[in-house]
């Protein structure tokens, strides 16, 4: 919902960043693969019960996810660039959650499968309209950006990283929040499998 929003005003600065490293000769797939360590080191930090130092690394993560993608633009992008990125991102996100799990098993692990759950929800309707649209030379004005159809909804990347954000600010409340997130991937999720089918079914019938 928000990414429209948010993403042009920061591309500048990210962009300015990303050339700065390709000065250097640093590439985007290596970009991609220290943001998915910086990631894997968030994730430990909440699971051992050091939020505030788990919110500077997934910031860390995040902002290696904006720039690598304005490095590979630079460059020209590649599907097996684009394919590293998209998979990690969805590993780390599936992950996030999993480490509240392991600092609290009895009071978080419930509550972060039910999350885990619902971004299998919001990630496989993402995904398959993605493949079709791609079939189909669907293409969405707001993201055009992107390498990839982004089918956009409630629950967006900005969202995601806004509730990780306020869990590692708020950890003591993280199964309010993780039940509240999931409720909004659900609808995500539902609006997504509504919009997809009604769209590619109405191609099919013109």
């Amino acid at each position: 919902m928000l990414d429209k929003y948010i993403v042009p005003k920061i591309k500048p600065p990210l962009r300015a960043l990303a050339h700065s490293l390709d000065n250097k000769q640093i590439t985007a797939d290596q970009v991609t693969q220290t943001g998915f360590v910086l990631g894997l080191i968030s994730i430990a930090m909440v699971a051992g019960n050091q939020p505030l130092i788990a919110l500077l690394f997934l910031l860390l993560n995040r902002l290696a996810d904006g720039i690598d993608g304005e490095l590979a633009r630079i460059n020209s992008p590649t599907d097996a660039g684009g394919f590293l990125d998209i998979t990690l991102d969805f590993i780390f996100y599936a992950l996030f959650p999993l480490g509240f799990a392991f600092a609290d098993p009895e009071g978080n692990a419930l509550a972060a499968a039910v999350l885990i759950a619902s971004f299998v929800g919001t990630g496989s309707s993402f995904l398959s309209f993605s493949s079709m649209a791609e079939k189909k030379a669907i293409s969405h004005p707001d993201f055009s950006y992107k390498g990839f159809y982004y089918l956009n909804g409630l629950a967006e990347g900005t969202e995601t990283i806004l509730c990780f954000a306020v869990m590692c600010l708020l950890p003591q409340y993280f199964t309010e929040i993780a039940y509240s997130f999931a409720l909004i991937c659900v609808i995500t999720t539902i609006n997504r499998v509504y919009f997809g089918y009604t769209t590619l079914k109405k191609m099919a019938d013109s």
